[in-house]
């Protein structure tokens, strides 16, 4: 494989920069992907799901994704392999081949993080939403030791994680490279 050809992690459930993840892996062409990833210490990324895309020609994938590496790794008690996966940084993935297993790679170009100089007044009530979420769901509060709450950035990417929203659309939010379309967005359904 390629420097910066990656294996492709395609989901519904979306993860972002310095967001946590615990996922079932039960396919064939996943488990391979996990077991190589730690093997080899690297990482895959995970992508958005388009719906209207066509799966034939690997239209599919939404071209924004996140680069993520495995923090945790265990048997469940159904016998498949549960793994914790941290997110890193944004890539944008070409060029997407598929393998003999169905495992889909692409070429990954990091993408320049979110510009988001916001204070914390700015933030509000946002952040103290979200720490109501976190109390409420100890699953989604688990996954993290230390939540960064006093952060803009990291609360912005977890409310972008957890909006029921499709993929084009956060899609959108993440390509405006800074946050402000997503706090206006925000600030309007969180009062």
């Amino acid at each position: 494989m390629s420097e910066n050809r990656y294996p492709l992690f395609p989901l519904s459930a979306h993860l972002l920069p310095e967001g946590r993840m615990a996922l079932r892996i039960f396919e064939p062409r996943y488990v391979r992907m996990v077991k190589e990833a730690c093997a080899e210490n690297k990482g895959f990324v995970m992508c958005m799901l388009n719906a209207n895309g066509d799966k034939e020609r690997n239209e599919h994938i939404h071209k924004i994704g996140t680069f993520a590496h495995v923090v945790d790794f265990d048997m469940l008690d159904d016998g498949l392999l549960g793994i914790k996966v941290a997110g890193s940084h944004l890539v944008e993935v070409s060029n997407i081949q598929t393998d003999k297993d169905d495992l889909r790679t692409g070429i990954c170009e990091s993408i320049s993080p979110w510009t988001c100089d916001l204070s914390p007044r700015q933030l509000a009530p946002m952040d103290e939403r979200l720490k109501e979420i976190f109390g409420n769901y100890d699953e989604l509060a688990s996954l993290y030791d230390e939540p960064k709450f006093e952060c803009p950035t990291w609360v912005l990417n977890r409310w972008l994680e957890l909006l029921p929203v499709d993929g084009a659309q956060k899609q959108h939010f993440l390509a405006q490279r800074e946050c402000t379309g997503l706090l206006n967005y925000l600030s309007a359904l969180i009062a």
